[in-house]
């Protein structure tokens, strides 16, 4: 029997690109003539554009902003799309899975190019069944969205799957059942995890 989904948030879990996208939003909303200090964008990163703007610059932001800021933001991060490094032992992770039979899928917030950037940063395509992205979804994370399209991708319940992720936002959308510094870390200890033996 097949085992059931792995599922990989990839921005901060596979890729180290968190500090990036701080430092890139903050550009992109200075740009925009706002001064949101880095430490707020941090913990807001691995929501979605919009839930990131609005959750940001609240209420009272200018909607017609959001599009500029939004693009800004791609533009910026588009300028590491070549050279956004893999966590050691990331494509290790998925191909170690893929063998065990776990369907590989990955769910991201990212849009436009960044999904198909962070792909190649992980160097696993081999593995990966399918991505799903914030282009295929109507809301990002905390709402389960994301994640509930991973699993028709994969083409698992609930039950049947796993979801590893970074930020509090994977955690809301799917909750925790374990911890681990890093992949891998999580690839050392694949057989005291969650992945220790097939989903049933």
């Amino acid at each position: 029997m097949a085992a059931g989904a792995a599922i990989f948030d990839v921005d901060g879990t596979l890729t180290d690109t968190n500090h990036l996208h701080v430092v890139t939003w903050w550009e992109a909303f200075r740009q925009a003539g706002h001064t949101v200090p880095m430490p707020d964008i941090h913990r807001a990163v691995g929501l979605g554009s919009g839930d990131l703007i609005e959750r940001l610059l609240g209420p009272g932001r200018d909607p017609a902003q959001e599009s500029a800021i939004s693009s800004a933001h791609k533009a910026l991060h588009g300028t590491y799309s070549d050279r956004i490094p893999a966590f050691e032992g990331a494509g290790d992770l998925l191909r170690a899975l893929a063998g065990r039979d776990w369907r590989v899928v990955l769910s991201t917030s990212a849009s436009g190019p960044e999904p198909a950037a962070l792909r190649r940063a992980v160097d696993a395509d081999e593995a990966i069944r399918d991505t799903a992205s914030s282009d295929d979804v109507d809301e990002g994370k905390p709402a389960p969205e994301p994640v509930q399209l991973a699993l028709e991708l994969a083409g698992v319940g609930a039950g049947k799957a796993v979801l590893v992720g970074d930020t509090v936002w994977d955690m809301e959308a799917a909750g925790a059942d374990a911890v681990f510094r890093d992949v891998a870390e999580l690839l050392d200890r694949l057989d005291d995890s969650p992945f220790r033996s097939p989903a049933a």
